[in-house]
């Protein structure tokens, strides 16, 4: 008799710094550029040492892309395809993470960019998903950070700071 092992948990293990920037650019390039979606690594290199709307800014070589796309493949959290010129890739966070589009709006700015708070992510949220006020963050934000498996939390509000920040928990 087999045991139904339920659905895949969210997140398999901790990611790397370097699979965090990689999945975060495959995400926000899918929903900001889907006409250049899937990605080639060459173009995802490019993606993922940008210099804007990246905290902090990194200098990865094709190499250590490729190592993370080889790590995220594994976790099948990217799938690639084959076929013409290139190989291309892209994300596959919907098997493992169940997020509604404004949830992976908000899971892209928080793997590219480190913690934020609300209004700092709605506002940088523009081309990712429109949200009509700092509420529907904080609702969205809620929901990332609850259940069993949760992607999000809520980080104590630093002295000096008017609010908390929230940072993803999918790794480094």
């Amino acid at each position: 008799m087999s045991v139904d092992p339920g659905p895949p948990k969210r997140n398999p293990r901790p990611l790397s710094a370097n699979e965090c920037r990689v999945l975060g650019s495959l995400l926000e390039k899918q929903q900001a550029v889907p006409d250049s979606y899937p990605m080639t690594l060459p173009a995802l290199v490019a993606a993922c040492n940008q210099k804007t709307n990246r905290e902090p800014v990194l200098e990865l070589t094709e190499n250590e892309v490729s190592e993370a796309l080889h790590s995220l493949f594994r976790d099948v959290l990217v799938t690639r395809h084959e076929g013409g010129r290139a190989v291309r890739w892209e994300q596959n966070t919907e098997r493992r993470w169940r997020v509604t589009p404004a949830g992976r709006a908000l899971m892209t700015l928080l793997l590219l960019r480190g913690p934020q708070t609300p209004g700092e992510l709605r506002g940088r949220s523009e081309r990712l998903h429109d949200f009509p006020s700092v509420a529907a963050v904080e609702a969205v934000l809620h929901d990332l950070a609850t259940g069993d498996e949760r992607l999000v939390r809520q980080l104590p509000r630093e002295p000096g700071q008017k609010e908390s920040r929230w940072a993803h928990l999918v790794g480094d």
